[in-house]
């Protein structure tokens, strides 16, 4: 009895390891370049059910033989970096007097579908309550009611730049609006037909602070497609079927990654190029906390949300995919607090992303 306990607990150890090295290779996968393996670039997404296995075997070394309770609390102390990322926790703190608040949303073109018929003044109302001092918005295309005049009536300074190429059928820009002078704007180079990122330099108070806005490019599922994953999800697909249809879901998302992963390297040029300036990055980076375009453009900036922020903080909630696409990173000449995802405003397939930050003073 004693030889069958012990190879029975040397099956589930050696499961274990390899649960565990599965998880660590899904939370450290966004250090892969998905241009040259896409698919293996792109796998970060499934870190949660890694996550999820290895708490499964820690439960079960605690009922069965609780000495083991080890191996996966060192597989959790290996994965501490991606577990952070992906679901923070930190202690709330205020925000000290003058630090700035600042909103980024994607507004879904102000459609507000599938649950309102007026979302521009839903959305419009919802800024006018928060008072931010600086606001991003993503698909900022509200052209038929001529958004500016509304705008203009909550902020000094508005600006609005078209990021789809002028062929393409479906517009998309990005718009900033903020009580501070904007002195000029980039458009950081790389190619796109639908997406973008643009620099705006602000002049707040005695420095210039660059907020740079993003649009990455999408992950280009299809309706069908996410209802395909939705069925999938809950079970409502048989095994070969699932099987086909998650490889070719996992190919179109690794595809999409790599059309990201170059624009990524160029917004992180640019921030290098612009060191010497605070820098606050925002927008919708169409990708997950764990993934590549993530990764180049947080490094060495600070998370937002990972450092301030608590929980998972879904901030893309359509289709049964519900994911924190929406980032804030800034430089060390900021400091974060609060950073939030407002999930109580749906007046978009996002939710808002709210964060206060502090400006250093210069000597």
């Amino acid at each position: 009895m004693k030889k069958i306990k012990s190879i029975l607990t040397g099956v589930l150890a050696g499961a274990n390891v390899v649960t565990i090295l599965v998880m660590l290779f899904l939370g450290y996968s966004g250090y892969i370049n998905p241009v040259s393996h896409p698919t293996l670039g792109s796998l970060g997404f499934l870190f949660p059910f890694g996550l999820l296995a290895n708490l499964v075997f820690l439960f079960l070394w605690l009922t069965v033989k609780w000495r083991m309770a080890w191996l996966p609390f060192l597989g959790f102390l290996l994965a501490y970096v991606p577990v952070r990322t992906f679901i923070p926790f930190n202690l709330p703190s205020t925000p000290p007097e003058g630090a700035l608040k600042v909103i980024s949303y994607n507004v879904e073109g102000y459609f507000g579908e599938p649950n309102y018929k007026d979302a521009f003044r839903l959305i419009y109302g919802y800024l006018k309550e928060q008072q931010a001092d600086i606001v991003c918005l993503q698909e900022d295309n509200d052209t038929w009611r001529k958004s500016e005049v509304f705008f203009d009536s909550l902020y000094a300074y508005n600006d609005v730049v078209q990021i789809s190429s002028p062929e393409n059928p479906i517009l998309n820009r990005l718009g900033i609006h903020t009580r501070f002078p904007i002195i000029r704007k980039e458009r950081i180079d790389y190619k796109s037909y639908s997406n973008g990122s643009v620099a705006w330099f602000l002049k707040v108070d005695n420095d210039t602070l660059i907020v740079i806005s993003n649009h990455l490019e999408s992950t280009h599922l299809t309706k069908s497609d996410r209802e395909q994953y939705t069925q999938m999800i809950h079970g409502g697909m048989k095994g070969d079927t699932a099987k086909l249809e998650s490889r070719r879901l996992l190919s179109k998302l690794g595809e999409s990654a790599a059309l990201r992963a170059p624009a990524a390297e160029a917004v992180r040029q640019y921030i290098e190029a612009h060191s010497q300036y605070p820098i606050l990055v925002c927008g919708d980076f169409n990708d997950h906390p764990l993934s590549y375009a993530h990764h180049v453009i947080g490094k060495n900036l600070t998370d937002c949300y990972v450092t301030t922020g608590n929980g998972i903080g879904t901030s893309y909630y359509r289709h049964g995919m519900h994911v924190r696409i929406d980032h804030m990173f800034c430089s060390k000449d900021l400091t974060p607090y609060n950073c939030k995802i407002d999930s109580k405003f749906d007046a978009s397939d996002h939710y808002p992303v709210i964060c206060w930050l502090k400006m250093r003073v210069k000597p």
